[in-house]
């Protein structure tokens, strides 16, 4: 026991904020390479220093040496291959938390709206299998996205939606880009995710929609032109088969936390007093 307590009194207020923010960098870090290839290279890393440890202990040099070698020679490999998520992650700590969809107060009921229309254009794109691909924009900015397409800066309507993917539109075949609540631009083009292991009945507009969100915070809805499938993709992953208010939960869920936070509590409390009753 009085051991430890000469270790603590060697502690100092400076070890104490490098600590915390070592632990933050790396929750940082591993927040943001979440259910990402990087996520799994990680694992991977960590496999091959416990084998390099194994190796160093029972004294195997050649299996040492070896990993010793491709650990130092991969470690540019890996800045180049994942280039995209290493962005990702200095460019959060270049910016502060901060919504793009600032759903509060009198924006609250307006991002609402814009929320429905956009499921009722999706159900009925899904009814009459009409493919989809929009963009919300979150955290990090779609501007080099935004770039590819044509301009529109409209209000989200549930008939320009849909007239935008209308087979016989000209804009019909890219994406629509989500900022600020309303439509920024139409006909844009999305980075292709280059995951071997997405099933191989997922087209174009599904593998976009995955590629933008491994490389960005922002949420994708797809609708399907061979099935009518509508999916959502989150942080990387695809949540498929939704129904419209499955859909319309979702985006309220991912585009007004801090609502959909008060609803939950306003939900439980209600609960809580049926059974007090």
């Amino acid at each position: 026991m009085e051991g430890i307590w000469q270790i603590v009194n060697y502690i100092k207020l400076s070890d104490i904020v490098d600590i915390a923010l070592v632990a933050y960098l790396f929750y940082i870090v591993l927040k943001n390479i979440r259910n990402t290839s990087a996520e799994r290279l990680l694992k991977g890393i960590i496999v091959l220093f416990v084998i390099m440890q194994l190796a160093d202990v029972f004294d195997l040099r050649t299996i040492h040496f070896l990993i010793t070698s491709a650990m130092q020679l991969g470690f540019i490999a890996v800045i180049i291959i994942f280039q995209p998520e290493l962005r990702k992650i200095l460019e959060r700590f270049g910016k502060g938390k901060f919504k793009i969809f600032k759903g509060k107060d009198n924006k609250d009921e307006s991002l609402r709206t814009s929320i429905a229309n956009v499921t009722k254009a999706a159900a009925a794109m899904s009814w009459h299998k009409i493919g989809a691909l929009v963009v919300f924009e979150r955290n990090d900015k779609l501007d080099n996205i935004v770039g590819t397409g044509t301009i529109i800066d409209a209000q989200i309507t549930e008939e320009l939606t849909r007239n935008i993917f209308y087979p016989k539109s000209p804009l019909h075949d890219g994406a629509v880009v989500v900022s600020n609540n309303r439509i920024k631009a139409a006909g844009c083009l999305l980075p292709l995710s280059s995951n071997l292991s997405i099933s191989k009945e997922l087209g174009t507009r599904h593998r976009a929609g995955l590629g933008t969100s491994e490389t960005t915070d922002a949420v994708v809805l797809i609708v399907s032109e061979e099935t009518g499938t509508i999916t959502l993709v989150v942080n990387g992953i695809l949540k498929r088969h939704l129904a419209p208010e499955t859909l319309e939960r979702l985006l309220i869920k991912e585009l007004m936390p801090v609502e959909d936070e008060k609803t939950d509590k306003k939900g439980f409390w209600n609960k809580f007093m049926r059974d007090k009753k």
